[in-house]
């Protein structure tokens, strides 16, 4: 019989595994704010009432309820049971699923199927390699010569050749069995409707195979001896294969190095390659298509900078421009982003040739922080001496502010621009906080369902201002460790400070402990205790809730709500204290065995008797 998956690896998988790539994949989403909005994959709507956030790394959807974590998403969606949705998850990541106490022969056997869905392309790469060696491969190892590639780098990059001919593969796969539907579904060969006849996707080209994170090929990336079109020719979608999540050379960057600290996003596969041959062992290219949100998450995943390199034209900088739209809300502190623009006509490929290694390092060390970047092309083509001029330069950058996440990076970012125009930093923040609530708005609302009923009532605990609505103190403070449970290590260990009479008060007693039981730092594993219950719902409802505040001050937060809620305690009176608790007691709440004690206490001393015994 399976073991028991550890609860350590549970965690560890969710943390490494992005909710909005998973529902992405089987539910049309877009960008909305900070947030991804789409029509709810659990019941039938016209308007979208489905959220993920990125942020959290949760998913809610406001007309049915349905919520959860990555987890939950992939057991309600596909109707998976929680181990087979933790081996999916795991297997996506390379990971093998420890067992206490036993293996899964089931899981086993998934990837047993999934390791023959790849062979069709490895044995596709095998011979590729094979064609490159012989007769027929001279005019591209020829190529390969002329470009200083030496037989190492092309061995360890996996390079090979395809043949001048219409079948030379379709004939090698069928020789061994593969029919041309399987050859077809996986890119290998183009069939034409009208004809009916399939031949080779890729002939006449030097073969540069695309490798997941195992290693394992799932497409191929071809570049043409002759003058055939287009120069580069890509696989196309497959079930193994989606251009915008992989990156070509991230696999052979990773075997180069386990502890990368940088990597270097450049524009092709000769320019990895060719960085490879002078000892760059840091960089990968995107496959056709334009830098996305999921390639920044696998590259954030590994590493906390990231430069980009283009052409120093003016398609060199609108590619840049594109780049900084899409990597601001992946910001985050903690993250780098820079941009290095090449001399025109060049190309790392050549640029490394001419200069060498140490040059060229030289300029990704002194490429443009994010930063720089942002106000020096918000700035372009004016004339900041005019106010009209400064007004459209504030404008642009807001704009950019409003994309990035909260954090000090976008405070920086805010008092910098107040520098800049002489305009308080204040009135960018307020600006700001209007254009987000908007934002929101937008995203959130649905024409056919408001919020749920628990988010309508507002907290039960005395209402506070600085951007938390309705929420108390003792709110506020749920609040806070349910985005980052490590605060609970800045609270007193006794928790007398905290009325377990009132509002949030006793859910506060009951997250306390669990985080502190089990050392929580995930707040989807936190979440996952209280589903399906009221308490579950408020948490849920707070997870969702933005978080407007640097996380450097969320620890002085914390201890100034203890400082206050003791404060408050110590001023309580205990007609107020026996008021509250009656209030529980109309609204049809059970009391506790501790709570009517103390109710009784407190009666008993407003009488002037003691306490019975």
């Amino acid at each position: 019989m399976a073991g028991q998956i550890p609860q350590r690896f549970i965690d560890d998988l969710l943390a490494r595994t992005d909710v909005v790539e998973i529902v992405g994949e089987r539910v049309k989403l877009k960008k909305a704010g900070r947030n991804y909005a789409g029509l709810c994959p659990f019941h039938q709507e016209k308007s979208p009432s489905f959220t993920v956030s990125a942020e959290k790394q949760f998913y809610h959807c406001f007309g049915c309820g349905m919520h959860g974590n990555a987890l939950r998403f992939l057991m309600a969606f596909d109707h998976l049971r929680f181990p087979e949705a933790v081996e999916q998850l795991a297997s996506r990541l390379g990971l093998d699923v420890p067992r206490e106490g036993g293996d899964d022969p089931r899981a086993q056997e998934r990837e047993q199927r999934r390791e023959e869905a790849v062979n069709l392309l490895e044995l596709s790469a095998s011979f590729f390699r094979e064609r490159l060696a012989v007769a027929e491969g001279s005019e591209a190892r020829a190529y390969l010569e002329r470009r200083g590639l030496s037989p190492d780098v092309v061995r360890e990059f996996g390079i090979g050749f395809a043949p001048d001919k219409w079948e030379a593969l379709k004939r090698h796969l069928a020789e061994r069995g593969i029919s041309d539907a399987v050859q077809i579904e996986y890119g290998l060969l183009v069939h034409r409707e009208d004809s009916g006849r399939s031949y080779d996707r890729f002939r006449n080209r030097v073969m540069f195979p695309i490798r997941d994170w195992k290693g394992r090929t799932i497409a191929f990336g071809g570049r043409v001896l002759g003058d055939a079109k287009p120069k580069y020719l890509n696989s196309p979608e497959t079930p193994v294969f989606h251009k915008g999540r992989e990156l070509y050379g991230l696999y052979e960057a990773r075997q180069a190095n386990a502890r990368l600290e940088r990597m270097l996003v450049v524009e092709g596969y000769m320019d990895v390659v060719a960085l490879a041959q002078f000892g760059v062992r840091n960089a990968c290219a995107t496959l056709g298509t334009s830098l996305s949100e999921d390639h920044l998450q696998r590259l954030f995943r590994l590493v906390g900078e990231v430069v980009f390199c283009f052409d120093g034209d003016q398609a060199g900088r609108q590619a840049a421009r594109r780049a900084l739209e899409t990597v601001l809300p992946s910001m985050i502190d903690g993250r780098q982003v820079r941009f290095l623009f090449l001399p025109e006509g060049e190309d790392p490929d050549t640029l490394i040739r001419r200069e060498g290694a140490e040059a060229f390092e030289n300029r990704v060390l002194c490429a443009a922080p994010l930063s720089e970047f942002l106000f020096d092309q918000a700035a372009e083509g004016r004339d900041l001496k005019h106010i009209e001029e400064r007004e459209r330069f504030v404008t642009t950058v807001l704009r950019a502010l409003e994309r990035l996440p909260e954090g000090v990076l976008k405070s920086l970012l805010l008092r910098e621009l107040s520098q800049r125009t002489g305009v308080e930093q204040a009135h960018f923040q307020t600006l700001l906080a209007r254009a987000d609530k908007v934002s929101e708005g937008q995203a959130l609302a649905s024409p056919d369902t408001g919020p749920p009923s628990w988010e309508k009532a507002p907290s039960r605990g005395v209402s506070s201002g600085g951007g938390y609505g309705a929420l108390g103190l003792v709110g506020r403070l749920l609040h806070l460790l349910v985005h980052e449970p490590g605060l609970v290590n800045r609270l007193p260990e006794s928790l007398d400070w905290c009325p377990d009479d009132e509002g949030d008060g006793a859910l506060c007693h009951e997250v306390v402990r669990l985080i502190r039981a089990g050392g929580y730092r995930n707040a989807q594993v936190l979440l996952a205790h209280f589903h399906g219950t009221p308490e579950g719902e408020r948490l849920a409802w707070l997870a969702r809730r933005e978080l407007l505040m640097p996380r450097d001050a969320r620890g002085a937060e914390v201890e100034g709500l203890v400082d206050g809620l003791r404060q408050r305690h110590s001023q309580r009176s205990p007609q107020e204290a026996i008021d509250a608790l009656l209030a529980r007691e109309r609204q049809g709440e059970r009391l506790s065995r501790e709570e009517r004690a103390r109710l009784m206490t407190l009666l008993t001393e407003l009488k002037g008797g003691a306490p019975p015994a």
